[in-house]
């Protein structure tokens, strides 16, 4: 019955074909889909492993500083050093905008570094594929590769421009965007500084207040000024431990003595897993959801279409004594080649096509794995209908037709 499955098929190998092609072109998107998952939760972690840092340390009662905002003053690492089990700590800056080159906008996360370098201060990108480090104070930049800068690039960030001084790759926020590293300082800059404007009506209204021009308190209205002025706050404290230190009671006693929210590295990825992705993933997980029950109908329309075609020759081997089995066997043949074709073709389509899209589509062994299994089972069970239908023919169909 093998060979009658397939002189069946190819029979009909027009409509099986390109049946199997556009059945091919959904699961591709289906991979593709569980690609852009997973590229998600790698973009999360490589987040997480390219900021070096073993501890978190954030605004009290904030998820900080990926999925909420976080302010802390930017001398808090100072009393941070001093705690047991701690090796070093660094401010830093995360600020998710615009960075225009020329005349072209593209979004990216720019991050503030503090002084240092990589593998002594965290926070640092860890390694570069072109240029160098940062190695002044103000008005240079580290750019990831995804970007699309290049070395000796211009980019405006706010009211300042800075030159591109080297290239990283895979050095991105958990939402894709390519990440900027510039001078801590120029980051607090762009992020906190008000613009003049802003700072010329605080002045203002700080002027027009009677309570700070008393005579008797001199120079109080310059202090507020100098203060509304000033930028010294940061969005996190990057954390590495000594070795042999565990995480956890480090972070607990920075908790207790500090009064600071603190997560460890367990702790960020359930946060960028639980709570930054989530809705993300549901929403891809409803949409493989109505690709497999749309697959499942076409196979299943395409083999009732096939057994349709053929009720007077399934009539004529029931006359000769074929056993059902035999029968119901050579119609789940017919779904399982569909669904291999349709498989094959939509792992080449996903495999060509996730290097185009705009966000990171990780494509994995087990994902396809699970995507073959689920596409057989698919094809076993919308071949059932076909089933019922041939082992419902009378053989006396052969004889009137």
């Amino acid at each position: 019955m093998i060979s009658l499955a397939g002189r069946d098929i190819l029979h009909a190998w027009g409509k099986f074909v390109f049946t199997g092609v556009g059945l091919g072109l959904l699961i591709g998107v289906t991979l593709v889909m569980a690609g852009v998952y997973r590229g998600m939760v790698d973009d999360g972690k490589a987040l997480l492993d390219n900021s070096g840092a073993d501890l978190w340390v954030v605004q009290q009662d904030t998820l900080g500083p990926y999925a909420e905002s976080s302010s802390l003053n930017d001398d808090v690492y100072r009393a941070i050093l001093a705690m047991p089990g701690v090796d070093r700590a660094a401010n830093v800056t995360y600020l998710t905008m615009q960075v225009r080159r020329g005349e072209r906008d593209v979004r990216t996360m720019v991050v503030g570094i503090a002084p240092g370098g990589p593998g002594a201060t965290p926070g640092w990108p860890p390694y570069l594929v072109a240029g160098r480090q940062i190695t002044r104070g103000h008005y240079e930049a580290v750019a990831d590769v995804a970007a699309g800068f290049r070395l000796g690039d211009r980019l405006a960030i706010r009211r300042n421009h800075y030159t591109v001084v080297g290239l990283t790759r895979r050095m991105v926020s958990s939402s894709g965007d390519p990440m900027v590293f510039i001078p801590l300082k120029d980051a607090q800059e762009a992020q906190f500084l008000k613009d003049n404007d802003a700072i010329w009506q605080s002045r203002r209204r700080t002027e027009a207040n009677p309570a700070l021009n008393r005579p008797g308190v001199p120079g109080l209205l310059d202090a507020v000024i100098a203060s509304q002025s000033s930028n010294s706050s940061v969005n996190a404290i990057l954390v590495t431990l000594e070795g042999g230190s565990t995480p956890e009671p480090v972070a607990e006693s920075i908790r207790r003595w500090k009064r600071l929210t603190v997560y460890t590295r367990a702790q960020m990825e359930e946060i960028l897993t639980g709570k930054l992705i989530a809705t993300s993933s549901r929403q891809i997980g409803m949409f493989l959801v109505i690709l497999a029950v749309v697959s499942a109908a076409i196979v299943a329309f395409i083999i009732y279409t096939l057994t349709m075609d053929k009720i007077r020759e399934i009539a004529v081997l029931k006359l000769i004594g074929t056993r059902n089995r035999t029968i119901a066997g050579m119609i789940m043949q017919q779904a399982l080649a569909l669904g291999l074709i349709g498989f094959v073709v939509g792992k080449i389509t996903a495999t060509f096509a996730a290097p185009f899209f705009p966000k990171y589509v990780l494509l994995m062994p087990l994902d396809s794995i699970a995507g073959f299994i689920a596409v057989l089972a698919i094809c076993v069970l919308a071949s059932i209908v076909a089933i019922r239908m041939a082992l419902r023919v009378d053989p006396a169909e052969a004889i009137g037709g």
